[in-house]
């Protein structure tokens, strides 16, 4: 056989189909969120939901770790870090999202979310030294040029209206590649889901204390449909999602699983449609091309 059709072959076999089911289980929840984090916040404030959210959804991880037979202890040395990126990788983007879907719909916070491949390839010349190519130029013009199609579409009244939530959702999305490329710098030596049962605890962990203190959210306030929507971020985009995307990452290449995540903000964008009755005109899907074109392109750099 010759070398060409061995890595072919090889690279067939990495490709295994239950880690893509894994991988669409995966992108599929975490797009299905977004419409569904929207309608919560008719009946619950977003602190309070997304941080009480992801505390019981780290419990359960942590739980699921040790039937896995994953340590959850932390090394002393590791704590500090550990602590910062979980603020930045899971606080900011739980944060930061759910108040920018006060103003923004949606399908803008989906694809305004999917830019941190983006930033995490633009974050990494100053902190990592890595060079920005002109594939990574590339890739973060197209972005930017997706996130100028959704911001000025409506016009300048529409686009100053909803400025603050463009701003939240691009801070998590910034804060999710800071925290990617300092993890890159300060590896976190752990089982994979014994760390995200760390991260997710102590990200969520402030932001809901900070909710709960500000908010002051009533139980009374949610209707079943809110009840079913507490329990789909908990159970389903805090555990089913990462425990499926972990699972994928040990069955398929990394880059073919990043590329994967891409369906987040196509299933984000028409479930909302569908959903929430959200509008799906050429801004929308202009928008959504142009980002997901960027994002490919920095994955591929």
């Amino acid at each position: 056989m010759s070398p060409i059709n061995h890595a072919r072959r090889a690279a067939a076999a990495r490709l295994s189909p239950l880690g893509l089911i894994l991988l669409a289980i995966t992108s599929v929840g975490w797009g299905l969120n977004f419409p569904i984090m929207k309608h919560l916040l008719t009946e619950w404030p977003p602190l309070s939901s997304r941080g009480l959210c992801g505390i019981v959804g780290a419990a359960a991880l942590a739980l699921f770790a040790l039937a896995r037979r994953q340590k959850l202890n932390v090394p002393r040395l590791m704590w500090l870090r550990l602590l910062l990126v979980s603020m930045l990788t899971i606080g900011g983007w739980v944060a930061f999202m759910g108040l920018a879907l006060l103003w923004l719909n949606a399908s803008e916070a989906a694809v305004l979310g999917i830019s941190i491949p983006v930033w995490v390839a633009f974050l990494a010349r100053p902190i990592l030294g890595e060079r920005l190519s002109p594939l990574r130029a590339v890739a973060l013009t197209v972005a930017l040029a997706g996130i100028a199609v959704l911001i000025g579409g409506n016009g300048i009244e529409a686009s100053v209206e909803k400025l603050p939530g463009i701003a939240c959702a691009l801070a998590g999305a910034v804060c999710v590649g800071l925290g990617t490329v300092l993890t890159k710098h300060f590896p976190l030596a752990m089982p994979p889901l014994s760390l995200a049962a760390w991260q997710i605890g102590l990200g969520c962990l402030p932001i809901a204390t900070v909710g709960l203190l500000v908010e002051q959210p009533q139980l009374a306030d949610l209707s079943s449909v809110g009840w079913a929507s507490l329990l789909y971020m908990t159970l389903i985009q805090f555990c089913l999602c990462y425990v499926c995307w972990f699972a994928a990452l040990e069955r398929l290449p990394a880059a073919t699983a990043s590329i994967g995540t891409l369906l987040v903000p196509v299933i984000g964008v028409l479930a909302a449609a569908s959903m929430l009755g959200e509008p799906l005109g050429l801004r929308e899907v202009a928008a959504l091309v142009f980002t997901l074109g960027g994002v490919a392109v920095a994955l591929r750099s």
